[in-house]
Order: C-alpha cells, then sequence, then structure tokens
C-alpha cells in the first residue's frame, strides 16, 4: 500500500509543508515519492512498488496531464479497462494498475467508481476547464485502504491516507467513509456503493450452494495473485488464514506471479513461545508444502512496541491494539527478507458470523443485522489493523474475504445457514468450512478445518493479553480509572488497559477530532454493543477477547477471576517509555524455515 496526501484550495504557498507531511507517510511507500502541483492544489505520493515498479511512479495522468489522479491501492481489472480504453483511443504512459482511473474518468466523470474491481483510496484533479479545477476522492467499499479528509481555517480541503499527515493543519477531520465519494462540484459525500445487503432490513433468501461459494473465493484468492513483486501469505493456522493458503497454492501454478517468483508459496505466523497458532500453521504448512517462516516473540517484545503501535494505527481501541502488535512486529521480519505483499484472511468472522459470541444469535434476522453492522465497521477494526500494522514496514495486505464480489455473493444466503447449530453439527462459519469439505481433493485436514474460532490476539498466545493487562495495571492505579469520566469523557476507558492506551494515543493525538475517529462502546469476543443484548451474562463480563465469550470458548475466562498465566508478568515500565526491541532467537523447526532475530 502507498501513502497520498493532497491539500486543495490552499490559501498561501504550501510546497515545502507538503512535502514534510507528505514524508510521515513514507513508511506506507519507501520506493519513490511524487508531487504535482497545479496552482493552489497539491498531490502527494509515498509509493510502495508492487505493480510496474519501474515505470508506475505517481502521481498519474491522462495524455495531455490535465487529469491528475493520486492513488493508493490495486485494481484487479485493470487489464480488462485498459483494453477498452485503449480501443476508445486512450494511449497509457505506463504500466500501471492505477493508470486507469485518469481514463475512466475522461470517458465517464465522477460515476465510474463502481467499474472499478479492487481496494483503493484516490484524489483526482481536473484541470481541464482552466481557472476552474474541480476535484474528487474515493475510497472503496469496504475501507481496506484507510483514508482521512480534513478542513483548514483558509478553505483548503485535506485528504491523506493516514491521519498524523493533516492532524496539525486541520481544523476539523474525520475518516473519509468507505464506499463514498467527495466531489468538489457539490461540496459532499455520496454513496456509490449500494449492495443489496447495506439495507440490514432486507432479509436475504438465497440458498447455500457451497461449489457456488468455494468458487466465488477461489476467484477472490486468484485474482489477488497480481504482483510483479515478491509475496506470500499469512498463515495462522486457523481456518481463514488456512483457506487463503490453501487456495493460493492451488491456483498459483501458470500465472505470471509463479513464472517470476516461482510456485513455491512463501507462508508466514508469529506467536508466542508454544501458542495455538504456531502449532497449528506448522502443521498446515506441512500439509499445503509451503515455506513457512515462524516468528517467536516475548510478552515483553510486545509491551515494548505498543507505543509505535498505537502511532501506526492511529487507535486506541483495546482489541486492535492487542492484535495489531504481533502484526507489527512479524510485518517487519516479512520485510526483511524482501517480501512486499501477503494475502491474509480478514473479513470472514464478519461476514460469516464467526466470532464465538454468535452462537448466542437468537434468530436469522438479529445474526443477518450483526453481520452488516460488523461489515459496516471494519474500517475500524480489522481493516485499519491489517492495513497500517502491516504498512508500517512497506508491506501490503491483500484480503480476499472482502473482495466486492465475494462480499456480495456471501451476503446473498439465507442467514438460517450461517446459524450456529450444535444440533444438526454446524459450529462457526460451517457454511465455508463445508464449502471447502473436499473429500476426494481435500484443501486443508479436517481438524483445521473444524478448529475452534481463535481470534488473532488470543491465537499468538493467551498470555499476550494477560501479560498487557497486568502491565496496564502496574502503570495505571486505581484512583486514575476512578477519575476516567473527567480526564476521558468521550469514549471513557472502563478498564486500565483501555486507559493506557488512551494515554498513550493522546499525547500523539491530542486533538479532538483524532479521538473522535476511534469507535467505543461495550463489547463481548468483538461484539457490537447490540450484540451484547443477547446474552444477561455478558454485560458484566465486557472484554474483546474471545476467551470472554462464556460457555463458548473452551478456554474461557471470567472477568476478575483470570489466572495468571505461567512466567507472563512483564517489567514495569513507565507510560511511553520506549526500549531497544528484538525478537527472540528462533530453534530450527521441521517441515519450515525459522528467522533468526
Amino acid at each position: 500500500m502507498c501513502g497520498i496526501l493532497a491539500v486543495l484550495g490552499c490559501a498561501a504557498d504550501k510546497r515545502g509543508r507538503v512535502l514534510e507531511l507528505s514524508r510521515r507517510l513514507k513508511h506506507r511507500g519507501p520506493d519513490w515519492s511524487g508531487l504535482r502541483q497545479v496552482g493552489d492544489c497539491y498531490l502527494s505520493h509515498q509509493r510502495l512498488a508492487i505493480i510496474d515498479p519501474a515505470s508506475g511512479d505517481q502521481p498519474l495522468y491522462n495524455e495531455d496531464r490535465s487529469v491528475v489522479v493520486t492513488v493508493n491501492g490495486e485494481i484487479y481489472n485493470h487489464e480488462r479497462l485498459r483494453t477498452q480504453l485503449s480501443a476508445s483511443g486512450h494511449l497509457f504512459r505506463t504500466g500501471s494498475d492505477c493508470e486507469v482511473i485518469a481514463h475512466l474518468y475522461e470517458e465517464h466523470g465522477e460515476g465510474f467508481v463502481d467499474m472499478l474491481d479492487g481496494v483503493f483510496s484516490f484524489v483526482l484533479l481536473d484541470t481541464r476547464n482552466e481557472g476552474a479545477s474541480s476535484f474528487m476522492a474515493a475510497r472503496d467499499a469496504i475501507g481496506v485502504t484507510p483514508l482521512y479528509i480534513g478542513w483548514g481555517v483558509d478553505g483548503s480541503v485535506w485528504i491523506s491516507s493516514e491521519m498524523k499527515a493533516l492532524h496539525d493543519e486541520c481544523e476539523h477531520f474525520e475518516i473519509f467513509p468507505p464506499g463514498h465519494l467527495y466531489s468538489s462540484k457539490s461540496g459532499d459525500f455520496s454513496r456509490w456503493y449500494n449492495p443489496p445487503w447495506y439495507d440490514h432490513d432486507v432479509i436475504p433468501s438465497v440458498p447455500y450452494d457451497p461449489l457456488a461459494l468455494r468458487t466465488a473465493f477461489e476467484k477472490a484468492v486468484t485474482k489477488r495473485l497480481m504482483t510483479d513483486v515478491p509475496f506470500g501469505v499469512l498463515l495462522s493456522g486457523g481456518l481463514d488464514s488456512s483457506l487463503v493458503a490453501a487456495v493460493a497454492v492451488r491456483h498459483l501454478a501458470g500465472t505470471a506471479a509463479a513464472r517470476r517468483w516461482g510456485t513455491k508459496l512463501h507462508s508466514f505466523c508469529v506467536g508466542l513461545e508454544g501458542s495455538p497458532d504456531l502449532k497449528a500453521a506448522r502443521e498446515v504448512a506441512e500439509h499445503l508444502g509451503t515455506l513457512h517462516h515462524e516468528f517467536r516473540f516475548t510478552v515483553q517484545d510486545g509491551i515494548d512496541a505498543v507505543e509505535d503501535v498505537i502511532y501506526h494505527t492511529e487507535t486506541y481501541d483495546v482489541t486492535t491494539v492487542r492484535a495489531s502488535t504481533p502484526m507489527f512486529l512479524m510485518s517487519r521480519k516479512i520485510k526483511s527478507l524482501g517480501v512486499k505483499m501477503v494475502i491474509s484472511g480478514e473479513g470472514s468472522d464478519e461476514i460469516f458470523g464467526g466470532y464465538l459470541y454468535f452462537h448466542k444469535a437468537p434468530n436469522k434476522e438479529e445474526l443477518h443485522r450483526e453481520t452488516c453492522r460488523k461489515i459496516k465497521a471494519l474500517h475500524q477494526y480489522d481493516c485499519l489493523r491489517a492495513n497500517k500494522a502491516t504498512s508500517a514496514w512497506g508491506l501490503e495486505a491483500r484480503v480476499p474475504f472482502l473482495d466486492k464480489d465475494f462480499i456480495n455473493h456471501a451476503m446473498a444466503i439465507d442467514p438460517d445457514w450461517k446459524m450456529i447449530r450444535p444440533d444438526l453439527g454446524r459450529i462457526e462459519k460451517w457454511v465455508l468450512r463445508k464449502a471447502f469439505d473436499d473429500e476426494e481433493q481435500p484443501f486443508l485436514p479436517k481438524h483445521i478445518l473444524y478448529r475452534q474460532k481463535e481470534q488473532f490476539s488470543d491465537g499468538v498466545g493467551y498470555s499476550w493479553i494477560d501479560g498487557l493487562k497486568d502491565h496496564a495495571a502496574s502503570n495505571v492505579s486505581d484512583k486514575m480509572l476512578s477519575n476516567a469520566k473527567f480526564i476521558f469523557p468521550h469514549n471513557t476507558p472502563t478498564t486500565k488497559e483501555a486507559y493506557y492506551y488512551r494515554m498513550i494515543f493522546e499525547r500523539l493525538f491530542p486533538q479532538k477530532p483524532a479521538i473522535l475517529t476511534v469507535p467505543g462502546g461495550p463489547s463481548v469476543a468483538c461484539s457490537t454493543a447490540k450484540a451484547v443484548e443477547w446474552d444477561a451474562h455478558w454485560s458484566g463480563n465486557l472484554d474483546p477477547s474471545g476467551r470472554a465469550a462464556l460457555g463458548v470458548h473452551l478456554a474461557a475466562y471470567h472477568h476478575g477471576d483470570r489466572q495468571q498465566q505461567q512466567n507472563n508478568t512483564p517489567a514495569s515500565m513507565a507510560a511511553g517509555a520506549k526500549k531497544a526491541r528484538t525478537m527472540s532467537k528462533l530453534t530450527t523447526t521441521p517441515h519450515g524455515v525459522t528467522i533468526e532475530g
């Protein structure tokens, strides 16, 4: 993923300041920097070169450079669009997948966005009418790519991939809503993404077709094998990442990526010593024949990284910080191997009701409405984590479960098939598991295919969350927490862990608009506040960990009754203090390649 920053309609010459602020995004795009100024408008770009590394530098243009665009994303149907546009007389300067955006705008105006199959955030400047330039910006359907918009006191509009590049300059800023475009002509947002499931009161009724679901997912994975650089898959050993890896292995041969980089797929996993994920991932890698890399970290390694994680992810949400930290550490190791792109399994739980609290869904209607709420909020949670934790080190994460066509197919299925029914042998995500339960050519071993859901922050090792709580308790006193409602009146933290993250966040991003970009509310096992109502006992056990799903998770705990894990209590550290971080040296394991720290 790249980093973009656009400043539009500023009152003074800001080229030097735009360059300075754009450098705050250089971690997202370490390969090249570009800036185009047209009058009082600036479009800057920090490039992570994935497609056409040699000539695809940005900003990009139409034939006469009167239309300028800066883009963060990948357009998977760019070759088909390029063929159509070339037939209409358009000439292309580069092999970049994103160049089609400038030409589509020439052909269709602002109505072209739904023609793009991919993930993207872009700002486009149209200078064809001299003295009356206009601009538009758009964000992909689900918000896989991050984007923020702000307004300056001089009337300028600021748009950036990350908040850190604009929060100092804007009087107000906010999240750019997914599935929307902003036009200077109207001065407002409009929603371009309008799938049938967006109205969650309309309950779908399409019968479940396992083969059709499998085919749709295979297409989603296959199109994400489009790359001109080394790549791999993130493999936790859970259902979602294992299916991504299994499908990638089956379809890699014969692709341009395989001809360039070989047919041996690299897989990557992170965890504490002895974690559930490391063991399961190793077994899946052996079954699939991937070239497997394991990374181990300690609780203290993670704690030492928390401030950097909050800076890069731009959130104080508890479950996001918990899960982002191992991913942040792993991404640095992956990038050190020369890998620039990975495919990951985010989004499945939201689409199929995979979190353990869905066991308590009272009926299919409520289950469907909750999946709709979860998908619409992904840009503030798992999409944010997957994108920013990897982009912190110049690594791109692709998420096939959030493919636009796949979501539309999966969300059209009658939600009765997604209901968890132990009496019928249906566990969470049964429809997905059944679709890939092939007796003749197994995608995965049965016990992996039907492994209980583990949230990433749990699967890396249960002592990770317990260690974070202990560390927070050593830095936040009872008295501090009792006064939290006065110190943090919005999204008041209710635990010492949440208070600790909030202190760090507000030191890095003190503005009120920054605080408002982070969601809040009660949650059990990553539920929305509405779903907490499904079980009366949950209101007294609020924690985003999957182990808070009492009566569901095999290792469930009650808030307040948690037992200390052996040897996991980290040394006390003052809030915000920084120490050098290392990852423990790994011993060689069979059936894989380990990386020494």
